[in-house]
């Protein structure tokens, strides 16, 4: 029987005749060999706590660190005593930049989750999440990332858990559209805990200098000059959040709550 000549033999004969050229040629090969080259760690260099953090700003590291305990790494021998640290530059990496959000939700979830647990140490995986704003409102997306990767609470497509019981679940741990009188709720699965978390970013204001430049950068009208000086800017707010006025009470606003019944 001949074969038909339709257009997806046609197709097929034409990435046959595509890859052989390829690797006639060398194109190819290159492939080839990045595919099979071995994975490095920090990019082939023996220093990696330097290259963790080569090209972020300094006072990334002065930030406060969230150490908690989550056992699903311990029972998964991911954490030695499920013990982790996180860091700001974790919510950035996270969200692929830092601004003002992505610092603030970063403060109130760590703020919030050290007035649940006081002298403990927080558990990430038994803290719900409770968001005012729908999900698709406003930066609440953002907000709710950084909740979930400190408190290890997710939606509905989170980890459902490990066998029948569903142990470690973290589903249906993070939600939304509740009349909270602030950003986000935290309540402890294990006591019921919880306590309402409200940032107030006025406290740390942009300059007027900032307040002129922002239009045309954003607008992409400004220099190259300019572009640097909106970079430094944005990033100095950023600092004055999360190192001159982290301890200022106004900033970060954390109450006790008592959920409805």
């Amino acid at each position: 029987m001949t074969a038909l000549n339709t257009p997806n033999t046609q197709a097929a004969a034409a990435r046959r005749q595509w890859l052989k050229h390829a690797l006639l040629s060398g194109a190819g090969l290159s492939l080839a060999s990045a595919l099979s080259a071995p994975l490095q760690a920090c990019g082939g260099t023996d220093n990696c706590e330097d290259e963790s953090m080569k090209g972020f700003p300094d006072f990334f590291n002065q930030a406060p660190v969230m150490r908690v305990r989550d056992r699903l790494a311990e029972f998964l021998g991911a954490a030695e005593g499920g013990v982790m640290d996180y860091h700001y530059v974790d919510a950035v990496r996270l969200a692929g930049h830092s601004c003002p959000t992505v610092a603030g939700a970063y403060l109130m979830t760590v703020k919030g989750m050290r007035a649940l647990y006081a002298s403990e140490m927080p558990e990430r995986g038994n803290i719900e999440v409770l968001m005012s704003n729908g999900r698709e409102e406003g930066v609440t997306g953002v907000i709710a990332s950084v909740a979930t990767l400190l408190t290890g609470a997710a939606a509905e497509t989170g980890f459902p858990g490990m066998g029948a019981a569903g142990r470690f679940s973290r589903k249906n741990l993070l939600s939304y559209d509740h009349p909270l009188e602030a950003d986000l709720a935290l309540r402890r699965r294990d006591t019921g805990r919880a306590v309402r978390v409200k940032l107030d970013a006025s406290i740390a204001p942009w300059p007027q200098e900032m307040r002129e430049l922002m239009p045309r950068a954003v607008s992409g009208q400004a220099s190259a000059q300019e572009l640097a000086r909106f970079a430094q800017l944005w990033q100095a707010r950023v600092k004055a959040m999360l190192i001159d006025h982290v301890d200022d009470p106004r900033l970060v606003q954390v109450s006790e709550w008592q959920p409805p019944a």
